[in-house]
């Protein structure tokens, strides 16, 4: 095995930089190496496996990752962390390239390049929409093969939320009808800097088989409808939808249910008989 390099600690380098968390990016760094080292290994292994990194700030995770053997290719758009990302790069030839920009608007397949990895200690005010949109490609299976994400404690458990529970939503669905969703570990505040007022989460989720003749554009715009009225049975949050309570009686679903009891299954037989070009 390739002997690895000494590295600095994470504190020293951002003293050297002079890095502080930007509350506006969503950032909280985190120090402690042992607990990246375990969140790096959530995966299996990433030897030789491309991995798209979002928002490593001053490398922490990065750095974890380097080290289980992953060629990263890391999108930061703070320009204060670039000087410590390209230590990085330098310090581990060859494993990591690193994008200046918004994670939003950047094409992590085209920039991998093949099947990869996502690992990502989330810019808090961005994760529920770059996961949304990992999760909702037509195209399926996707070339991503696992997502290991921290969010907020609240967020993984809606992500993970079973029918009947106040976490479950259209997040749950989206995370789980085609893919298997688990928090891989808790992440106490106390390990950030600075501390968020709430505990953290680190998600694991690999792509699945998606049930047939089920549309993703169909199954996202449907839930949608009702979840955005979550508190209304089914036949008032559903009534402006073309064809939906034709198709809740086609999949023997009752009209008087909330959204929050009608598990996947039943969302995919609603958005199965509905079709994928019924809803615009």
């Amino acid at each position: 095995m390739t002997a690895q390099p000494d590295l600095p600690p994470l504190r020293e380098v951002i003293a050297r930089h002079g890095l502080s968390a930007n509350k506006s990016l969503g950032q909280n760094f985190l120090f402690d190496e042992q607990l990246l080292k375990r969140i790096a290994a959530v995966p299996g292994s990433l030897v030789g496996q491309p991995v798209f990194e979002v928002g490593p700030g001053p490398g922490g995770l990065t750095r974890a990752l380097l080290r289980a053997g992953a060629n990263v290719t890391a999108v930061e758009r703070d320009r204060r962390c670039i000087p410590a990302l390209e230590e990085l790069a330098e310090a581990f030839p060859g494993q990591l390239r690193v994008i200046e920009g918004d994670a939003m608007k950047i094409d992590a397949a085209a920039e991998t390049g093949g099947p990869f990895h996502i690992a990502a200690n989330l810019p808090y005010n961005v994760g529920t929409a770059l996961t949304v949109g990992w999760l909702t490609s037509e195209a399926w299976p996707p070339q991503w093969l696992s997502l290991t994400l921290m969010f907020q404690r609240e967020v993984a458990e809606r992500i993970i939320a079973k029918p009947g529970t106040d976490a479950y939503g259209r997040l749950a669905i989206l995370s789980q009808w085609r893919s298997e969703a688990r928090i891989a570990m808790p992440v106490h505040r106390s390990a950030f800097t600075p501390p968020p007022k709430i505990m953290s989460a680190v998600v694991h989720i690999i792509p699945g088989v998606a049930p047939k003749g089920v549309s993703m554009t169909t199954l996202e715009k449907l839930t949608a409808a009702a979840f955005g009225q979550r508190r209304k049975m089914l036949r008032q949050s559903l009534k402006g939808v073309p064809g939906a309570l034709d198709a809740l009686r086609s999949a023997g679903i009752a009209e008087d249910r909330r959204p929050e009891t009608v598990d996947i299954d039943e969302w995919c037989a609603v958005a199965r008989s509905l079709g994928s070009g019924s809803i615009k």
